[in-house]
């Protein structure tokens, strides 16, 4: 363990409790009353300097505190800066007068893109219910700001032809109507908003001994296989 502690306050705080001890017995612990007056001195200037250093630390604190809180009250508080261009913004736009934006030197709203098609779905997630009917669940991500897409969903039985379901507003759908002996069905999901759609995804759910047994022997989507619902 060191004699003098490690940290600047404490090498301080170390000379500031000896010095006492070390005045009073200068010549038997081998120093002079010079050397021990020497070392009072530069301690009383360390411990000056550590007061100035502590009191500039708050004063730094206050005025960065009062920096951002200034800025705040210019850009945000009530009636200021922000509060004024959302005026001037409205005023422009109630007017009908472009040339506002340029006597405010302040940017027209830009003039919104289409927003993307949806997403793929992915991530697909079948279960078997109790009455035979299969709970499928799926993910997909869609641009921001989208609303109002559903997922229109076809379904194949076997080698056969895709036919309509439903198309839903939320990523899941429980189909009821598997037909009964069925080795296997497929679905074909895409998302649609209007008249923009995506790109369709497809998966297939293959049965253990046919749909009326209640058992999926395995769920895939393009040869990957999917995760099935406990």
């Amino acid at each position: 363990m060191a004699t003098v502690p490690t940290t600047n306050l404490g090498k301080i705080e170390f000379y500031e409790s000896h010095l006492p001890a070390w005045g009073t017995n200068a010549v038997a612990i081998g120093l002079t009353a010079g050397s021990v007056t020497s070392l009072a001195t530069l301690t009383a200037a360390a411990r000056t300097a550590y007061n100035a250093h502590v009191a500039a630390q708050a004063a730094a604190r206050a005025a960065t505190a009062n920096y951002y809180d200034k800025v705040a009250a210019m850009h945000a508080g009530p009636g200021a800066g922000s509060d004024m261009i959302r005026t001037i913004r409205a005023f422009a736009q109630s007017s009908n007068n472009p040339n506002v934006y340029v006597l405010a030197q302040i940017p027209p709203p830009a003039t919104p893109g289409p927003v993307p098609a949806p997403g793929t779905p992915f991530a697909f997630k079948v279960g078997l219910l109790q009455n035979g009917a299969l709970e499928l669940k799926w993910k997909c991500h869609n641009p921001s700001g989208a609303s109002g897409t559903v997922y229109e969903i076809m379904r194949r039985v076997g080698s056969g032809p895709f036919s309509y379901l439903d198309a839903p507003g939320q990523r899941q759908f429980v189909d009821a109507g598997v037909p009964a002996g069925a080795a296997s069905v497929t679905y074909q999901i895409t998302a649609a908003r209007s008249t923009t759609r995506g790109n369709p995804a497809q998966f297939t759910v293959t049965f253990g001994t046919g749909a009326g047994a209640g058992t999926i022997a395995s769920v895939t989507s393009d040869a990957v296989a999917v995760k099935m619902a406990a």
